[in-house]
C-alpha cells in the first residue's frame, strides 16, 4: 500500500537535505550550521543521514545548529550528544548534563569527575549504570579504578578478583586487576592477575603483552617478558613491529597505566574492541572518544578508533586520527602501517607505497613494510614489483618461522603470474614446509599443477586435503572437480563442480567448469545452461568470447583451461 508514495517521500527528504545545505553557508572552512526554525528539520535530516554514514564532523555541526534552533527538544539533545561524543567535541559534556539516564553520557561525566579528583561522585554515577547489555560488562571496570582513587585498593581487587578467576572475560578483568596492583606496588599480587590474563590459551593481543611484560619486567622477570614479546612477534602482521629489538626497550619502559583516570582510559578501550569485533563500529567509536577524553594521545585508542572509521569508510577521518599519534609513540610505526591501508583503500597507492618506503627505511630489520608493499602491488597486477618488494622482506628475515609462511605464498602467486613458474613452485613448497596444512597452498599448488599436466597424482592428494581442511570453500571445491575433469573422472569432476556451484553460484569461472563437465558427460542442454549463467555473471577478461564460442559450437575435442584459481 505505501509503494505508491515513495517517490514523494524521497523528493521531499531530498528538499530538505537541499534546505540544510542551503542552511550550511558561512565562513569557507567552517561547517556554519545557522538553521532558522523553518529550515531545522532539514539540518535534521541532514544530521541523522551524516550520523547514519558516520560523517562525525556533519553530524555534530547539522544537530548543534538544530539544537540552537530548538533547544529544548530531547530527542534533538540525545542525537547531538551522540553526534559530538563521536567527533569529539568539548559541547558533548555540556549535553551530558541533560542526559541522566543514558549510560554514556553518565560514563563521560563520571570521567570528568574522576579527572576532577571527584571520586565520591564518580563512584555513584558508576553504580548507578543499568546492569545490562555493554554497559554491564564494564561497570566493574570503572568501579574498580574509581575504587583505587579513592585510596580502596583492597576494595578495587576484591571486586575484580572472582571474575578474574572464572567466567568467559576472566582474561579482560584479570588484566585490570593486574594494573591495579600494579600501580599499587603490589607487585607479587600483579605477577599472579597477569599469569591469569596469559594463561587462558587465546593468543594475547599486543596490549596484554604490553601490559603483561611489562610487569613481569618490573618483576625481575625480563627474560619471560622478551619472550612474550617474541611469540608476538613470529607472525607478519603490522602489530608485530614493536616486537623488533630496537622497540623492545620503549615498549617496556614504562607503566601502559599510570593513573587511575587512565586505568578507566583503559577499561574504555578493552570493551570498544570487544564491540568492534561484533560489529557495533558506532558504539565502539564512541567508547573510544570517552577513553581519548581521559588520556589524550593514548595511542591505541586512537588506532581502534581509525579501524572504526575505516569500517564505516570515513577513510579521510580515519587519516587525521592515526596522524595525531606522536612520532615517538612504540606504536608510530604501527600507525603508519595502517595509514598506508587507508591510502590504498582510497586508491592513493603511489601514496601508500611510499608510506610504506618510509616505515621500511625507518625500521631497516622489520619484513612487514615490504611484505605490506608486495600485496599492495600484487592487488593491483604488478607482479614483477611485488616479487621485488617479497623478496626484500625475505631477506629481512634471518630463519623464516612456520608463522611466516604467507610471505612464501604471496610471493609464489606473483612470481606464477610474473611467467616465472619453477621460482613460483619453489615458493610454494617452502610455504608448505613451514605449515603442510594450509588449504590454499596446497589448493593453489595442485591445480596449478594440474592446468600445467604436472605431478597429477600429487596435484590430486593436495586438493583432496584442501577440500577436507575447508569444506564451505567453494573456489577449493572447484579445484578438485576441475583437475578431476583434467584426469578424465567425469562422475567425480560433475559431483564436485556441482557442489562447487551451490557453494559460490555466483562464480563466472565455476558455472563454466560445470558447463563444460556437463558437456563432456553428453548433457548438452545442461551445458549448455550453465555457459550462459556464466556469461551472464560477468566473466573476466578474454573469458566471455571463450564461453560465447562455446555456446555457438561445443566443447572441443581437447579443451584446455586456462582459469587460473
Amino acid at each position: 500500500m505505501s509503494r505508491p508514495f515513495a517517490p514523494r517521500r524521497l523528493a521531499f527528504l531530498a528538499v530538505a537535505l537541499l534546505g540544510a545545505c542551503a542552511a550550511a553557508e558561512g565562513t569557507p572552512g567552517q561547517a556554519g550550521f545557522s538553521p532558522s526554525p523553518s529550515n531545522a528539520f532539514g539540518a535534521y535530516l541532514a544530521g541523522r543521514f551524516a550520523t547514519s554514514e558516520t560523517d562525525t564532523r556533519v553530524a555534530a555541526d547539522a544537530m548543534l545548529a538544530v539544537l540552537r534552533a530548538d533547544p529544548d527538544q530531547p530527542e534533538v539533545i540525545q542525537r547531538a550528544f551522540i553526534a559530538t561524543l563521536l567527533d569529539g567535541r568539548p559541547e558533548a559534556v555540556r549535553l551530558a548534563r541533560r542526559l541522566p539516564d543514558n549510560p554514556l553520557a553518565a560514563m563521560l561525566i563520571a570521567g570528568t569527575d574522576a579527572q576532577a579528583g571527584r571520586w565520591d561522585r564518580a563512584e555513584t554515577r558508576i553504580r548507578a549504570l543499568p546492569r545490562q547489555g555493554a554497559s554491564q560488562l564494564l561497570q566493574p571496570l570503572l568501579l574498580a579504578w574509581t575504587l583505587h582513587g579513592k585510596g580502596q585498593t583492597d576494595a578495587a581487587l576484591a571486586l575484580l578478583r572472582p571474575l578474574a578467576e572464572s567466567g568467559r572475560l576472566r582474561t579482560l578483568y584479570a588484566m585490570h586487576a593486574a594494573l591495579i596492583a600494579d600501580l599499587a606496588g603490589r607487585s607479587r599480587e600483579a605477577e599472579r592477575f597477569v599469569r591469569i590474563a596469559i594463561g587462558d590459551g587465546t593468543p594475547p593481543t599486543l596490549r596484554l603483552v604490553q601490559i603483561a611484560g611489562g610487569i613481569l619486567a618490573r618483576g625481575g622477570k625480563e627474560e619471560e617478558a622478551q619472550r612474550l614479546l617474541e611469540m608476538l612477534g613470529r607472525g607478519q602482521d603490522e602489530l608485530m613491529l614493536p616486537a623488533g629489538a630496537a622497540a623492545r626497550r620503549d615498549f617496556f619502559a614504562t607503566r601502559p597505566v599510570a593513573s587511575p583516570v587512565e586505568g578507566m582510559a583503559e577499561a574504555h578501550l578493552a570493551l570498544a574492541g570487544a564491540l568492534r569485533g561484533q560489529g557495533a563500529a558506532e558504539f565502539s567509536l564512541a567508547l573510544t572518544r570517552l577513553s581519548l577524553r581521559l588520556r589524550p594521545g593514548f595511542a591505541p585508542a586512537m588506532l581502534l578508533a581509525a579501524d572504526a572509521l575505516v569500517d564505516e569508510r570515513q577513510y579521510a577521518a580515519a587519516l587525521a586520527m592515526l596522524d595525531q599519534v606522536p612520532a615517538d609513540d612504540p606504536l608510530a610505526a604501527t600507525a603508519g602501517l595502517r595509514r598506508a591501508t587507508v591510502l590504498d583503500r582510497m586508491d592513493r597507492v603511489e601514496d601508500a607505497a611510499a608510506q610504506l618506503r618510509r616505515i621500511a627505511e625507518a625500521r631497516p630489520a622489520a619484513s612487514q613494510p615490504h611484505a605490506r608493499l608486495g600485496d599492495l602491488f600484487r592487488a593491483r597486477s604488478r607482479w614483477d614489483e611485488a616479487v621485488t618488494a617479497y623478496d626484500e622482506a625475505l631477506r629481512r628475515i634471518a630463519t623464516p618461522a612456520p608463522a611466516q609462511w604467507p610471505l612464501f605464498y604471496s610471493r609464489g602467486i606473483a612470481l606464477e603470474r610474473a611467467g616465472r613458474w619453477p621460482l613460483a613452485e619453489a615458493d610454494f613448497r617452502r610455504a608448505l614446509e613451514l605449515s603442510p596444512e594450509q588449504p590454499y597452498v596446497l589448493n593453489y599448488l595442485g591445480y596449478t599443477w594440474v592446468e600445467r599436466g604436472e605431478n597429477l597424482a600429487e596435484a590430486r592428494r593436495m586438493l583432496e586435503r584442501a577440500v577436507a581442511l575447508r569444506p564451505q570453500d567453494g573456489n577449493i571445491a572447484d579445484s578438485l572437480g576441475w583437475a578431476l575433469f583434467k584426469l578424465n573422472d567425469l562422475p567425480g569432476a560433475i559431483r564436485w563442480l556441482e557442489r562447487a556451484v551451490e557453494l559460490e553460484p555466483r562464480s563466472s569461472v565455476i558455472n563454466d567448469h560445470l558447463g563444460d563437465a556437463y558437456w563432456a558427460a553428453g548433457r548438452r542442454r545442461e551445458a549448455q545452461f550453465q555457459w550462459r549463467r556464466a556469461l551472464a555473471l560477468g566473466p573476466e577478461g578474454e573469458e566471455g568470447p571463450k564461453i560465447e564460442a562455446k555456446l555457438r559450437d561445443g566443447l572441443p575435442q581437447n579443451p584446455v583451461a586456462e582459469n587460473r584459481r
